[in-house]
């Protein structure tokens, strides 16, 4: 995990290997992220307002209580490449965070899946506990849930 502080914005990197092919890791974390993002993140509901399969422009409602009280906001999608990438721009009220992984296909036929989350530099830094423990859950779901045959 590399965290990197900038003037503005703290960046969060975490990188895990797979065993499952790209496609299956895509699809299981950006294809179907409103269902399964809450369930590596306990702490999170979604809800989809634009209609149709996810792309770029769908609009997520979020609700989460990670510091405790609910927090509102939205998530938009702004890249979506199939097996390849999916980003999203987070908005929790007057906060915005950008967030990006990356699907690459290793050398064992696993994918490497690396996440980078740029949040607004605060008063309070960031626990990056949570987006560690969320990385490890999505390994556990993706590996005990998803044969390579379940690859789109």
């Amino acid at each position: 995990m590399d965290l990197l502080q900038k003037e503005e914005v703290v960046r969060i990197e975490l990188s895990r290997v797979i065993d499952r092919p790209p496609a299956a890791v895509f699809a299981f974390v950006a294809t179907d992220h409103v269902r399964n993002h809450p369930r590596w993140d306990p702490k999170m509901e979604l809800k989809q307002l634009t209609e149709g399969p996810i792309g770029v422009g769908t609009v997520i409602v979020r609700r989460h209580t990670h510091s405790g009280g609910p927090v509102e906001g939205t998530m938009e999608i702004v890249e979506y490449e199939p097996d390849r990438s999916f980003g999203i721009v987070i908005r929790d009220g007057p906060v915005e965070m950008h967030t990006r992984m990356t699907f690459e296909l290793d050398a064992k036929g696993g994918t490497t899946i690396t996440g980078i989350i740029d949040i607004p530099a605060m008063v309070e830094p960031m626990d990056p506990g949570p987006v560690e423990a969320s990385f490890r859950r999505i390994k556990e779901l993706i590996e005990s849930e998803v044969s390579d045959q379940d690859a789109p």
